[in-house]
Order: C-alpha cells, then sequence, then structure tokens
C-alpha cells in the first residue's frame, strides 16, 4: 500500500477565516495528500470543522516582532518533528521557518505569497520595518523554487526583482459554493452599497460615507471588523449618518453570501497606500462578481483592469466624495446598463471560479 504524501501547510491568520487557505487545502485533500494547517488562536476566532487536520496554537505574543519570533520558533521545532513531503509556507511572516526546516528535513517548500509582503499598507512611513520585510524577501526569496502568488502584478514585480518565475493562483470563490442557508435582512429599505472586509485604513469607506450626503435613498452596509471600526463609528456621527451606515459585524464566512446577495452595489475602493494594495486582487471583488453585485471601483492596476476587461462595474477616477456618488448615481438610474453588467457577472463567474483556478496547483504539488 502506497502511503499518502503529507503537506505541512504554515499560517499566522487565521485559520477560520482564511479561505484561501482553506480551499488550498482542500483541494490537495482532494487528489490525496495529507493535510495539516497549523496556525494560532486569535480573539474572537470561530470553531471550525475540517476535513484535514488542524492545529492551532496560542501564543504569549500577538503583536510586533515578538509575535513574529515566538510563532516562527514554535514553527520551526514543530516542523523539525514532523514527518512531511511538502511544506505550504503561507505569506512572508511564516517563512523563515519553514525555508530552514524544509533544508534540514529536506521536505519541498512551496511559498504562497497572499501580498506583496513589503510594500503592504501598515508599512508606509515605517522605514526601519519596512526595511526589515525587504530584507527577508532578499534572502529568502531567490532561494526558492517553487512559489505563487495572487495577481499578476505582484508575480511581476518579484520575477524582475529576483529574476524568478512565480506564477499565480487567483484567491477567486467556488462557484458552486456549499452556504449555510439562513434567513437575513438588512436594517433599511434603502439600496445599498456593500463593503465586506477588514476595517484596516485604506479602504475607501470615509469617502463613500460621505458620498451619502449627495446621494439619497441609498445606505451603507459595513460587514467586518477591524482596527479603524471605532474611528469609523465616530467619524459616522460627526457626519450625522448614523442612520444611514449600518454594521453588521463579523459573519461566519459559510452564511456571508446570504448577506452578500442582499446589497444593490459592491465597493472596492481600496487606495493605492503602498504597491500591495496597488497590484492587489481582493476577495470582496470576486465574492460581489460572483453574488451579481454591479462594482464601484478605485483606479488601481489589478482591480482597474479586471473590472474594465469583465465590464462588471464603475471605476472612479478618484477618491472624491463626489466622484464616487456620481458612479452610485450612474448605477442605480440608469436601469439598462445596471443590468447589463449583472449579464456581465453571470459569464465573468464561470472564468473567475475556484473550480478553474484550483488546477494551477497542479504545477506545485505532484
Amino acid at each position: 500500500m502506497i502511503s499518502k504524501k503529507t503537506i505541512f501547510v504554515a499560517v499566522t491568520n487565521d485559520v477560520s477565516t482564511d479561505q484561501r487557505v482553506h480551499k488550498i487545502a482542500s483541494y490537495l485533500e482532494e487528489k490525496g495528500f495529507d493535510i495539516l494547517v497549523y496556525g494560532r488562536v486569535l480573539p474572537n476566532t470561530f470553531q471550525v470543522k475540517r476535513s484535514y487536520r488542524i492545529e492551532r496554537k496560542k501564543l504569549w505574543f500577538n503583536h510586533n516582532f515578538l509575535f513574529y519570533a515566538e510563532y516562527n520558533i514554535r514553527l520551526f521545532f514543530k516542523l523539525l518533528f514532523y514527518k512531511c513531503d511538502y511544506i505550504l509556507a503561507n505569506d512572508l511572516d511564516s517563512l523563515p521557518a519553514c525555508f530552514f526546516a524544509s533544508k534540514i528535513k529536506k521536505a519541498s517548500l512551496v511559498y504562497d505569497s497572499h501580498e506583496l509582503f513589503s510594500e503592504g499598507p501598515e508599512l508606509q512611513g515605517r522605514n526601519f520595518v519596512k526595511g526589515f520585510w525587504r530584507r527577508l524577501e532578499d534572502f529568502f526569496l531567490p532561494r526558492i523554487q517553487h512559489s505563487y502568488t495572487v495577481s499578476q502584478s505582484i508575480a511581476n514585480f518579484y520575477n524582475k526583482k529576483y529574476k524568478k518565475a512565480m506564477g499565480v493562483v487567483r484567491n477567486v470563490p467556488v462557484l458552486h459554493r456549499a452556504v449555510l442557508k439562513k434567513k437575513v435582512a438588512f436594517p433599511t429599505k434603502n439600496n445599498t452599497i456593500l463593503y465586506q472586509g477588514v476595517l484596516n485604513p485604506g479602504r475607501g469607506i470615509k469617502p463613500t460615507i460621505q458620498a451619502l450626503h449627495i446621494v439619497k435613498n441609498v445606505d451603507l452596509v459595513i460587514i467586518g471588523y477591524g482596527k479603524v471600526e471605532a474611528g469609523l463609528k465616530q467619524f459616522i456621527k460627526e457626519e450625522k449618518l448614523e442612520d444611514r451606515v449600518h454594521f453588521l459585524g463579523r459573519i461566519p464566512y459559510e452564511e456571508l453570501p446570504n448577506y452578500t446577495q442582499l446589497a444593490t452595489l459592491g465597493m472596492v475602493l481600496e487606495e493605492p497606500l503602498g504597491l500591495s494594495f496597488e497590484y492587489s486582487l481582493p476577495n470582496k471583488l470576486f465574492d460581489y462578481i460572483h453574488a451579481e453585485l454591479p462594482l464601484i471601483c478605485g483606479p488601481l492596476t489589478e482591480i482597474s483592469k479586471l473590472v474594465t476587461h469583465y465590464k462588471v462595474g464603475e471605476v472612479v477616477a478618484n477618491y472624491k466624495p463626489a466622484t464616487i456618488a456620481k458612479s452610485i448615481q450612474n448605477l442605480l438610474e440608469d436601469r439598462a446598463y445596471y443590468q447589463q453588467i449583472k449579464e456581465n457577472q453571470q459569464k465573468a463567474k464561470r472564468e473567475l471560479c475556484w473550480e478553474q483556478e484550483k488546477q494551477l496547483l497542479n504545477n506545485y504539488f505532484k
């Protein structure tokens, strides 16, 4: 009897909400691999049941350098005593332990870069920290043979800098996705523009809130949580728009489509805070397309290219509230235009789906 090959998957994100890791682990399990996903326990972590094994550790530190050091030390020793054929490192913060352990164990290392890590928005203006992550990339990436990322622009950046052949596996949804059906409703009868995702700086939420002063009978619904949530709620009070901006909090991914499909429009207004955002393809972009929500998007490289190619929404020229309001009005007042976009999305989602994209993983795991 031939034993299964084992893949050790390392991630610092919340395993319960990282759908990229889940989709990849599930597909590789379907292909006959034995999977262990190694992550950490975070505040408000959901308990999840997966067909593959999960191991999560509660760390002493959850932020800054001490977290990365503790996580990588624990991860390194876990790997030393764990028999595996492949090690899949998700993002640069899990790579040091995975790299050195793969050399000692002679396991195949595969690197999945979820973003252009050293150019992330949270690193802008923090030259020392940014330099630290750049030095890690400079050391590790030229030495890795098998790697892929989430957009072609990020792959092009790394390939040019390190003379590599990094591939692309986009983080698109499953077309025929299992959804935990639940009867839900938004707390408004107005048309709605939806933001779903992490509430961090640079998501274009504030100018969208201000655009509500211009467009009437349209409310903003926010699904998610993050570091700017309290600041956004205070901003809404200052703008006197408490009755038109609705926070639904954190919703399990398996239930999220019940809410997404209720919206009228979807917003993907990431701002150009570093090249990582400039080259990003956010999950919500594809989630909105699958829910057939006409999009309002910023003029970032990858986002605008995709939206223009598939004709699935409006690309704003800038992030001024008046510009955003104009796009909202264009979409809502021209019903034929709105309906044509929804028809375009029906075609687009058959191409932009995990059933197609996951086949690219066969290039990395034999």
